[in-house]
């Protein structure tokens, strides 16, 4: 049992030194730039389907949005999307494809990562149900947990994506962000420098 005893205080020891040189820069860092690395340009790529290209592009919403974001309806209106009203249809495709723009960019920068994180994860669960729902996607890409397949595009990968996503939330962008600027600007006392 001494070997044992000290094994653990060893683990205990090591685990408390990495603990406190991640301190808490490193955890919400890593959690930004993994969705960087993985998502970042899936939905910018996913939101520039839905507007017109070029500079001003960005401010005109294409038909193809509707389609993506609301296909039943799309379909009640008998595919006329200029016979949708925008109260409430016009104002969830836009709100929707902006979103897909500007959230990702606030986790990134780590600027109201809290509330950016949120509406990401409200995004994907809406997003995946619109998958599920309304573009008839196959048993193989809904997937399943607990099985030996990890490789389903719905409930293993947004899964995955989602892991980042609720640390933010949870914890927050960390010490490296604009978040943690702009909370020791506030602390700083008036007419200090921060």
């Amino acid at each position: 049992m001494p070997v044992l005893a000290a094994a653990l205080r060893l683990h205990d020891r090591a685990f408390a030194a990495l603990d406190r040189a991640a301190g808490d820069w490193a955890p919400g860092l890593l959690a930004r730039c993994v969705f960087a690395a993985v998502l970042l340009v899936y939905f910018w790529n996913a939101a520039a389907t839905k507007v017109e290209p070029g500079l001003l592009g960005f401010l005109s919403i294409r038909p193809a949005a509707y389609f993506q974001i609301l296909p039943p309806v799309v379909e009640a209106y008998g595919y006329d999307v200029s016979a949708i009203p925008f109260l409430p249809w016009g104002a969830i495709v836009r709100l929707g494809t902006y979103a897909e723009f500007v959230l990702p960019l606030l986790i990134v920068l780590g600027l109201a990562t809290r509330l950016a994180a949120l509406g990401m994860i409200v995004f994907v669960l809406v997003q995946s149900y619109v998958d599920i729902a309304f573009h008839g996607v196959d048993a193989a890409t809904i997937g399943a947990w607990f099985d030996r397949h990890a490789d389903s595009a719905i409930l293993d990968q947004r899964a995955l994506w989602m892991v980042p996503l609720v640390y933010l939330v949870l914890k927050g962008a960390g010490a490296v962000s604009l978040d943690a600027l702009l909370g020791r600007r506030r602390a700083a006392p008036r007419g200090a420098v921060a």
